[in-house]
């Protein structure tokens, strides 16, 4: 296993792409405007922009790894055969993968091709990260609600390098398992259309006459010990009044 850290950052599009490498990034990771990323609200890059792109961060002595981290229908295959194909000629180093169908296909296209897990597959434990392996995934990216301590007996026991998020937005809900957006508006986060849902304030109404706003992060289970607190004193609040009623 490899004792020193790779620095990887995303890239939208073009300014943060090179603000990225100029700061020193080992690698990159990015996503087209064909789709098939968890970032379709983003720039992105298109498919003919992909020889210059990867020079571009080759000549920086970086590496660059291409998302396809979505769930794809059964006609959307032959688009992702023409993205594949175009990837392994432009020199990606690797693919971000989330749907087992994806990674199978890529497997029989372009086997020398490196496969990374994305988060978005929900790695959470040591047989979620062996069964990723055993699709033929070369990096594992763990799910984003792990804790430290969880991520360390994760990767001592595991034979496959694993990778973590170390700044950005976290969910409420499990990355790749969350149905909300997609429920309320149609957007699907595992589509790459999450509308975030999950961050706006909201109120909880307990049978019809408690009625109680509170913020998506309070009642969190990943918050702190005050927070849990506060949810607790909610709780406490919320259900002695409901009985009430019922009785």
């Amino acid at each position: 296993m490899p004792k020193s850290l790779e620095i990887l950052a995303p890239a939208g599009d073009e300014a943060c792409l090179d603000a990225a490498l100029k700061a020193g990034a080992d690698a990159v990771y990015f996503g087209l405007d064909a789709g098939f990323n968890a970032r379709a609200r983003a720039t992105n890059f298109s498919v003919g922009s992909l020889p210059t792109v990867m020079n571009k961060i080759h000549d920086f002595g970086c590496r660059g790894y291409l998302t396809v981290n979505t769930l794809v229908f059964d006609h959307e295959l032959f688009d992702i055969e023409r993205l594949v194909a175009a990837a392994a000629k432009a020199g990606v180093d690797a693919l971000i993968v989330q749907d087992i169908g994806v990674a199978r296909l890529i497997q029989g296209l372009v086997p020398a091709l490196r496969l990374h897990a994305s988060t978005q597959m929900t790695c959470t434990d040591l047989a979620s990260v062996q069964f990723a392996r055993s699709l033929g995934m070369s990096r594992v990216t763990l799910a984003r609600e792990l804790s430290l301590r969880e991520i360390a007996e994760i990767t001592k026991a595991c034979q496959v390098p694993c990778e973590v998020f170390a700044h950005g937005a976290l969910c409420i809900s499990y990355s790749g398992q969350c149905l909300t957006s997609e429920a309320l508006g149609g957007r699907s986060a595992n589509r790459g259309a999450c509308a975030q849902a999950c961050r706006l304030p909201f109120e909880l109404v307990v049978d019809v006459f408690a009625r109680i706003s509170v913020t998506s992060r309070t009642c969190s289970h990943r918050r702190t010990w005050t927070q849990a607190r506060a949810c607790q004193t909610f709780w406490q609040r919320a259900w002695p009044r409901s009985k009430s009623r019922d009785a």
